[in-house]
């Protein structure tokens, strides 16, 4: 059976909007289900409410599939017959179903919304409080008042007139501003979460931005990135669009786009603030030198594609009182005033080896750690080397003895070993071991010589101390001041790497060996610079975007290095555009004024 299914709305202007469509079936289902074959969207038609199917001879009948019935020309019923020849009306909540048929033709539903006489009989009106309650309109205004005066208007004359109070970030006891809570826009971060009842601690003045200058109340050690005219000119241009709500921001109170806000942003939950995506480095240094065009580092955007050559800073002459950051390109050579090869030391099969496996204050041979003690507060995150505790166990400095006591020469400065040799009778210091070599491969007319004893009733001359074989020639380089023997200055810097951090302590034992990033085990010179390049760190570590597999890590940029380094002390000088500061006119600063 065909059926042809025309729907009238009413627009609020009166016009009637009409939609056809044809359905070629046996049956028709009414009710608020969606996939109804005639859907009505109202709460007084159940979801399959009735259906409509041929009864044979032309005829149709209406049967209720619910509990609920319906009106059929103006009964109330749960079933009947009707002939689209004559036509008939069906009432079903809220619209009206008027059906015919001309002729052979399909027979003809049209759906328009029902008289409010027949709605149904709104069986709902009398739950309904209309009649008892205010107008809609009244009750909009009512509700705004309310809002206004509870949520806006006394945080905001509660914040102009309280007691203004410093700063403090130990002061962490609930605010004075009333209700502020309603102005908030979701839950501080982790570190600031102490401070969730305390807004004004951050917002001294009402409708203006946070401040750089209130953020260093509390973080006073911290500093820029670089002086602030610097980093203006590396940044990549904004858009139009950006640049005219940073205008708009900053006309507001809003800090410029290197202001602390813009990257650490609140509000946002319970996490952390740190901006630590590979991006945030990115947008700036990726063509940096195109903006700088008198800067010395190379442009960086991804750790395993785009990262210059790491640049190690150390003496490259002696006597030198600075020292210079060499890119490890270049194949660089430190001159640290030291004779000291690695090799043998670290060597399990040499005589130092044999030395120290001797002595109970190794018991084998010896490792890197035994010299190299780590200390996370250290500046290269090892504590210095010093001779008396990592060296004097093979190269002593006892020159004598002195009633069953050892006395050892002065380590560190020539004049004071010159004062201390001068009380040492100058005969010459007996071989330790008669007719037999020193264990090892260098023996005292080789490039490396140490006499490993520790001499009870042996003296040392002068002359020979500072020479070649002495006991000062043994690690150090020697020279002449003023034509009297003297050693060249020991030049280590404390750190070798500056701009970025390594946690040793992250790759310990259970991860890498000493001598697979340092080659100490085939150094024979002190001149050579055991720092591994990029190549070596790119073994394990590639760019943030990186598949993390069991030998790749990804890593940002954040992973070795610190926004706010180098040190660059912030003074509000180099911030002209901050509210408060002379010079500013601001909108920001009008509001400030006033509350001042």
């Amino acid at each position: 059976m065909a059926f042809l299914i025309r729907t009238i709305d009413v627009a609020k202007s009166g016009r009637e909007i009409v939609r056809d469509r044809t359905v070629e079936q046996s049956a028709l289902t009414i009710g608020r289900a969606k996939d109804s074959d005639i859907h009505l969207p109202d709460l007084k038609v159940e979801l399959e409410h009735l259906q409509l199917s041929d009864a044979g001879s032309g005829m149709l009948e209406a049967r209720a599939l619910g509990e609920l019935p319906f009106d059929l020309d103006g009964q109330t019923v749960t079933q009947g017959t009707i002939d689209p020849n004559a036509g008939g009306e069906i009432a079903v909540g809220p619209a009206l179903l008027a059906i015919s048929r001309d002729g052979d033709g399909p027979v003809q539903i049209i759906i328009k919304p029902a008289p409010k006489e027949n709605a149904a009989n709104e069986p709902e009106a009398g739950f309904l409080l209309a009649s008892a309650m205010p107008s809609k309109r009244a009750m909009a205004w009512t509700f705004f008042g309310l809002i206004f005066v509870l949520l806006l208007s006394v945080p905001v004359i509660s914040h102009q007139f309280r007691d203004r109070v410093e700063n403090d970030p130990e002061d962490l006891n609930k605010g004075a501003v009333l209700m502020d809570a309603s102005w908030s826009t979701g839950d501080l971060s982790m570190a600031h979460h102490d401070l969730e009842d305390n807004c004004e601690a951050c917002h001294q003045t009402a409708f203006v931005s946070v401040q750089d200058e209130t953020c260093i109340t509390c973080h006073e050690g911290l500093d820029d990135h670089a002086k602030m005219d610097r980093q203006l000119t590396g940044m990549p241009p904004f858009s139009t669009g950006d640049a005219i709500q940073w205008d708009i921001g900053q006309a507001l109170g809003k800090e410029g786009p290197l202001g602390c806000v813009s990257c650490h942003t609140e509000h946002e939950g319970p996490v952390k603030l740190e901006a630590s995506d590979e991006k945030f480095c990115a947008d700036c240094h990726n063509d940096m030198d195109v903006r700088l065009t008198d800067v010395a580092f190379g442009n960086a955007a991804d750790f395993g594609e785009k990262h210059p050559q790491f640049r190690p800073k150390f003496y490259t002459e002696h006597f030198d009182k600075e020292a210079k950051r060499i890119s490890l390109d270049s194949e660089p050579v430190e001159k640290s005033g030291l004779v000291f090869p690695h090799d043998i030391h670290v060597s399990e099969a040499g005589g130092a080896a044999r030395m120290a496996m001797s002595l109970s204050q190794y018991g084998a041979p010896l490792e890197c750690s035994d010299c190299h003690e780590e200390d996370e507060n250290a500046p290269g995150g090892f504590k210095p080397v010093v001779m008396e505790d990592s060296c004097e166990a093979c190269h002593s400095l006892v020159s004598g003895s002195v009633g069953g006591a050892f006395r050892s020469l002065r380590h560190g400065d020539v004049v004071d070993l010159m004062e201390d040799l001068a009380r040492v009778n100058l005969g010459s210091r007996r071989t330790v071991v008669t007719g037999r070599d020193r264990p090892g491969q260098y023996s005292s007319s080789g490039r490396y010589y140490a006499n490993f004893g520790r001499p009870m009733r042996a003296y040392i001359a002068i002359n020979r101390a500072l020479e070649k074989g002495g006991t000062c020639g043994d690690c150090h380089l020697r020279t002449t001041s003023d034509g009297r023997p003297d050693l060249i200055p020991v030049n280590i810097p404390d750190k070798y790497i500056h701009g970025g951090f390594f946690p040793h302590a992250a790759h310990g034992d259970d991860v890498a060996e000493c001598t697979d990033c340092h080659a100490a085990d085939t150094s024979g010179e002190a001149t050579d610079l055991l720092i591994p390049d990029l190549d070596s760190c790119r073994d394990c570590h590639l760019g943030e975007t990186a598949i993390e597999t069991e030998e790749i890590v990804p890593s940002s940029c954040a992973m070795c290095h610190g926004y706010h380094t180098p040190a660059m002390p912030w003074r509000p000088e180099d911030h002209p555009d901050l509210p408060g500061n002379d010079g500013n006119d601001n909108v920001a600063a009008i509001l400030s004024s006033l509350r001042r």
